[in-house]
Parts: C-alpha cells; structure tokens; sequence
C-alpha cells in the first residue's frame, strides 16, 4: 500500500506516518516514485502505537515494544505501572467528581458553611503547599495583571 492508502485506513496522517517511520515505528519497503510503501501488516502496528498512546505510553515507550524482528516484545512491568497509573488518575478524578456534586447540591446556607466544602479546600491548599511553596504576595510588588484584567 502506499502511504495515502495507509493514512485512508489508518485515520493516521500522512506526516504522522513518516514521523513514525523517523521514529522507527513502523518501516516502509520501498517506494513507487516519491511515494513510500507499506506492507498490510503497517495497519496492525498502527493500531498497537494507537493503544499505546491511548494508555498513556509514549512512543519511546512503545517503540521499545517492538523487537529488531519487528515482532512485539510487550514490557508488562510498564503495562502495570501504566494501570496503577491510572487507578491514581481515577481515584483523584471521582474524588473530583464527588466534590463538585457535593458542592452543587450541598444545604449549607454557603459553601464556606458547610463542613465538606471546607475539607475540600483545606486539601486543595495542602495539595497546592506541597507542590510549591506558598507565599503572600509582596506589598512592593503586587502580582501583574494582564491588560485583560486591568481594563476589567
């Protein structure tokens, strides 16, 4: 197939493939006059690069998946630390989620009444203290504003 087939089946531009070939995902072999070729088989490896990166591989780390032979070599280590990965991302993201349903029906006559909402900031400060460290901004020198903000 050449290339334009390949992206036509694939979904994959024609640019990304000739990045993946750079790369050493996948491999043309030859060419019919400028255009490169593949074998069916390209379509198969697109589709493990595609899986990857919608796992959260990078394409180092799939590239890696590939033996010299061109037959897969799949870390399983990594596959495990990609999934504890994501139990992390979803354990945060439906804590997330429950805090804003929480917010959007709580009874406190205010948020900053309710005992739930203020846990959920007390965690946000921590979360944002031990990322970086907080300081007051200087009276001598405010924060800058945007223009936006200024005319606002």
């Amino acid at each position: 197939m050449d290339i334009a087939e390949v992206a036509r089946k694939s979904g994959v531009a024609a640019s990304t493939l000739r990045y993946y070939e750079e790369k050493g995902l996948i491999a043309s072999i030859g060419r019919h006059g400028l255009r490169r070729l593949f074998a069916d088989s390209v379509l198969e490896r697109l589709a493990f690069i595609s899986l990857g990166q919608s796992a959260g591989l990078s394409l180092d780390e799939i590239a890696r998946m590939f033996a010299p032979d061109g037959n897969l070599r799949i870390d399983r280590k990594l596959l495990a630390l990609k999934a504890d990965e994501l139990d992390a991302t979803i354990r945060k993201l439906s804590a997330m989620r429950d805090g804003l349903r929480h917010a959007a029906a709580c009874p406190a006559p205010t948020h900053m009444e309710c005992p739930t909402f203020r846990r959920l900031l007390s965690a946000a400060i921590s979360g944002a203290a031990s990322k970086r460290k907080l300081k007051a901004p200087s009276k001598k020198h405010p924060p800058s504003r945007s223009r936006r903000t200024r005319r606002l």
